[in-house]
């Protein structure tokens, strides 16, 4: 039978070693000097305990990670002896246990021993699923929103999530419902840009029989389908202005007035709302009430973009390659520390979503287990040689899909159409003879 294995975190060479002396018999060791290094090797490992020393802070993503992808494997958290704040903090984050330093030994290898022997709970006593480790993350400004988002869940106030578009603004909506106490009820959501202002009003609020030429038959609302629940409205910001006047007053009186009807309705919903624009600017322009803002903005969660954020690169892709695995059976296992540099780097305008369709071109065109720089899409490997020198960087030609005919073409064309069509500099920019240069203009029938 395999020994089992240990992953250690430590920032103290000291401590590290001595952590692996006291393990290590009984044990195959793991051993990283920092968080990241210490959640890449538990990406591509299974270990039956961690240990891992530092602040808070600093442990609490490790915490979250766990929690997220491996709830089963617990957490030795190792810290100062004069903090007992740091202490309550790590265990409600989720530790399995609490140790000071200087280490003893003994204490050590009763926790070890202790957790080793420690066996999946049965199921009836597995605490329920946190709804927010959907949300995959490990970087400390996203461990904050989720935090203040499970707090806001409990209440049935309103909330406004801001941020770019793809950065998972959904996700945190249908989280904050599944976490709320309305959670039994429905969970109704609205794109408001996706729906022409002539029928958006009809849509969020319902209608009766006859109320217009196609009216044949009443039909309720989103407002009304979300009673009970919570109705989630996306790109509120792209709301007309009549359609903004009816929703103010449903959040102030809990009432909705069905397009052709002659009584309001009460609803018992919670109204959650998202949106990429800049509302305040909209305000000042003209574009969205001041009202209505302040009636949304009871609650404000601000998802950061992806490029404020890389450290939740690594696991996201990770993630959505683990999913391709078991539903497509893709080969890659893994990244290469010089491609998820690369992925750093990059500026990431769709945010998450153009994360996913990154693993999803990967998936088609990698055909290793891991992926290196020069099987990245040119997206990538552009955005990362600015500034860089392209040694460094040294993207693959073969990622353009081109044949060594296109390739050669567009190359005579580039240099024709810088040169001004002079063929004498379009050869020196080629390092060609003119002759050889007119041969392979014939023969792609370039003038």
């Amino acid at each position: 039978m395999n020994p089992p294995t240990v992953l250690l975190i430590a920032v103290d060479p000291a401590i590290r070693q001595l952590l692996a002396e006291i393990t290590g018999p009984r044990t195959t060791v793991l051993a990283a000097s920092t968080i990241q290094e210490g959640l890449r090797l538990w990406l591509n490992a299974t270990p039956s305990l961690l240990l891992c020393q530092g602040t808070p802070q600093a442990v609490r993503p490790v915490l979250e990670y766990g929690r997220q992808r491996h709830p089963a494997i617990p957490i030795i958290a190792i810290g100062e002896r004069h903090s007992v704040k740091d202490a309550v903090e790590i265990m409600r984050a989720g530790a399995a246990d609490y140790l000071t330093t200087p280490i003893h030994p003994q204490d050590l290898n009763a926790a070890v021993d202790r957790l080793l022997r420690h066996t999946a709970p049965a199921p009836h006593r597995e605490p329920p699923r946190d709804p927010f480790d959907a949300i995959i993350s490990v970087s400390p400004q996203m461990i904050l929103i989720k935090q203040l988002a499970r707090e806001v869940a409990h209440t049935d106030a309103t909330v406004l999530i801001t941020g770019d578009s793809g950065t998972g603004k959904e996700l945190f909506a249908q989280a904050i419902h599944a976490a709320s106490p309305r959670a039994h009820g429905p969970l109704v959501a609205l794109n408001c840009a996706g729906i022409p202002e002539n029928l958006l009003e009809a849509e969020l609020f319902g209608y009766q029989r006859g109320a217009f030429t196609d009216a044949t038959q009443t039909k309720p609302g989103r407002f009304q389908q979300a009673e009970g629940g919570t109705l989630f409205l996306d790109e509120i910001g792209e709301m007309g202005a009549a359609a903004q006047a009816k929703l103010l007053r449903v959040l102030e009186d809990h009432t909705v007035d069905p397009l052709g009807g002659t009584h309001s309705q009460k609803v018992d919903i919670r109204v959650i709302a998202a949106t990429n624009e800049d509302l305040l600017a909209q305000i000042k322009g003209g574009r969205f009430r001041l009202d209505l803002y302040y009636r949304l903005n009871v609650y404000q969660l601000r998802i950061p973009p992806l490029r404020e954020r890389p450290d939740d690169i690594e696991p996201i892709l990770h993630s959505f390659l683990e999913k391709a695995r078991l539903e497509q059976g893709c080969r890659i296992t893994s990244a290469a520390p010089d491609a998820l540099a690369l992925l750093r780097r990059h500026d990431w305008p769709g945010n998450v979503r153009e994360l996913h369709n990154v693993a999803e071109w990967l998936t088609i065109t990698c055909k290793d287990e891991v992926v290196r720089p020069h099987h990245l899409p040119v997206s990538v490997l552009a955005h990362a040689a600015q500034g860089q020198e392209v040694a460094q960087i040294k993207p693959s030609l073969l990622a353009f899909g081109l044949s060594f005919q296109d390739m050669e073409k567009r190359m005579l064309e580039e240099a024709l159409q810088k040169a001004g069509g002079n063929v004498s500099e379009a050869s020196r920019l080629l390092r060609l003879t003119r002759n050889t240069l007119r041969y392979r203009m014939a023969k792609y029938h370039l003038t």
